[in-house]
């Protein structure tokens, strides 16, 4: 009896199947205290207003040209404490809650916390270098978070896979929406594009980068950015808006 040959040709590989990996979750604290300090600066404005007649802290952190070039470096990080409403706080509260807490959880708290200050800082140097009008506000540390965001949707991309365009595009509109209102009257918009520019520089050499690893079912994300990343990261944005600060003087 006649057997027909075994086929020895190699099976075909099975089609790849997506896998589900949760991200790494904490407390976002450092988005909370940031909200926790920022509301009690505006309470401490409110009863200076009430018990002195103006606004001690207004007087002291507002972005006022002059008087950073009398040397009153703080002024760059102090105006994203301050507000002039209860408007405007409660819309950039509400929209550092909005994307701080996730972006935390990516970022880790201490990389966090030097992603907003950075922001801040940008924005008051380019609020510094093309306005002379006075500025208050988080919202230009908050454009940062939303460059950072979007340049860490573009640096792990291949982890979205089909929601990446989604996202992106989410970002973009948001900027640009916001850059758009930005024009009103009353609007620091240079602020927001400086540390839209910070947060996306300091991201981009400092910002989380995962890579897969392990054996299924056990799979865990790992951060391949090294300490010494983060301190390149802020060296850039500190040498080049402090230079474009020194231009101003």
């Amino acid at each position: 009896m006649n057997l027909p040959p075994e086929d020895s040709s190699p099976l075909p590989p099975p089609p790849p199947q997506p896998v589900t990996i949760s991200l790494p979750a904490d407390v976002p604290r450092v988005t909370y205290t940031l909200l926790g300090l920022t509301v009690l600066a505006y309470l401490l404005q409110l009863l200076s207003q009430f018990l002195l007649g103006y606004d001690v802290l207004i007087d002291w952190g507002v972005k006022a040209n002059d008087a950073i070039q009398a040397g009153q470096w703080w002024r760059f990080f102090t105006p994203m404490l301050l507000h002039g409403s209860i408007l405007h706080i409660g819309l950039n509260m509400y929209a550092l809650l909005s994307f701080g807490s996730g972006l935390e959880r990516h970022y880790g708290h201490g990389r966090f916390l030097l992603l907003y200050l950075l922001s801040g800082f940008a924005a008051g140097v380019f609020s510094f270098l093309l306005t002379e009008e006075y500025s208050i506000g988080a919202s230009g540390a908050i454009f940062g978070l939303i460059g950072a965001e979007g340049i860490f949707l573009y640096q792990n991309r291949r982890l979205f896979g089909d929601q990446f365009k989604a996202q992106i595009n989410n970002i973009i509109v948001i900027v640009a929406v916001n850059l758009f209102l930005g024009l009103s009257p009353g609007i620091d918009n240079w602020a927001h594009i400086g540390g839209l520019l910070g947060g996306s520089i300091f991201a981009w050499f400092a910002g989380p980068r995962w890579n897969i690893a392990g054996l299924f079912p056990n799979f865990h994300l790992e951060d391949q950015r090294e300490g010494r990343d983060v301190i390149l990261g802020v060296a850039i944005v500190i040498i080049l808006f402090g230079a474009l600060a020194m231009v101003g003087m």
